[in-house]
């Protein structure tokens, strides 16, 4: 399913969208199967799956140690589109968005890299170390390859700024609710919910709000600010790495964390 079938089937709905982030092979590929079955099956209505980088600027403490055990499995891009490839033979039909860093494409080579993302199943691209001034060439092969290139915005970014990436973005714009890295917090700052306001007033194109979504209450705000819908990730990490050992063992209540997520979407 395309990216933009996807928020036209939740908008006839009425809902939101939740879209779980994962990094592969955390802490081993067996399990981070189970979990992304698991999360479709409670309501994730896209999937941004990371393959798991040494160095992630962007990641706060749970994704560093997230990547630092996924690639201590052994996990390499190639596996990572290998599991995309695997997902879509069995069935997955929701929107993928692969998580990477510039490096890992540009030492593959982007026009390879876009291809063979778009034969293993991937609707988009998140490079979370990418500014928009040096997205060119990028941005010229994903359209090329029918990629979407997923553009971040920040509390911290200038209306100009703002501007260019909303005339350049496709899919949705993903918004950084927080400054600084990703990481579950407590509560929402007034700053998202500005930015939120910001960005809807110069496009319509669906606004995803990620960095710090933790609670169902999170999401209800920010439903209401105007935005089509939240990225959840170090929150559903946290729960799974208590367990180590054992993470098969903390699926239901993973479980029961989206099921709310989604059910605040609906709201």
């Amino acid at each position: 399913m395309e990216i933009e079938e996807k928020f036209e089937e939740l908008r006839k709905r009425g809902e939101g969208a939740l879209m779980p982030h994962v990094y592969f092979g955390d802490p081993s590929p067996e399990f981070s199967f189970k979990l992304i079955h698991t999360l479709v099956e409670s309501g994730a209505d896209l999937l941004e799956l990371g393959i798991p980088f040494s160095d992630p600027i962007a990641d706060g403490p749970t994704f560093i140690a997230a990547c630092e055990r996924a690639l201590s499995s052994g996990v390499t891009p190639r596996k990572c589109l290998e599991a995309i490839r695997e997902l879509r033979e069995g069935g997955l039909h929701l929107p993928i968005l692969l998580t990477t860093y510039y490096h890992l494409m540009f030492s593959k080579g982007l026009e390879e890299f876009c291809e063979e993302a778009k034969k293993a199943g991937v609707q988009g691209l998140i490079v979370p170390d990418l500014p928009v001034e040096e997205a060119g060439e990028l941005l010229r092969v994903t359209r090329k390859k029918g990629l979407h290139l997923i553009l971040q915005v920040a509390p911290t970014t200038s209306q100009k700024r703002l501007e260019r990436i909303v005339g350049e973005a496709s899919g949705f714009l993903y918004l950084i609710g927080v400054e600084g890295v990703t990481g579950a917090r407590e509560e929402l700052a007034s700053s998202t919910l500005e930015l939120v306001g910001r960005v809807r007033g110069l496009t319509s194109l669906p606004l995803l709000v990620g960095f710090g979504i933790s609670h169902p209450d999170h999401v209800r705000v920010l439903r209401r600010s105007g935005a089509d819908g939240c990225v959840v990730g170090s929150a559903i990490a946290r729960l799974y790495s208590e367990r180590l050992e054992e993470p098969e063992k903390t699926l239901p209540a993973i479980s029961r964390f989206v099921r709310s997520l989604k059910e605040a979407t609906k709201e």
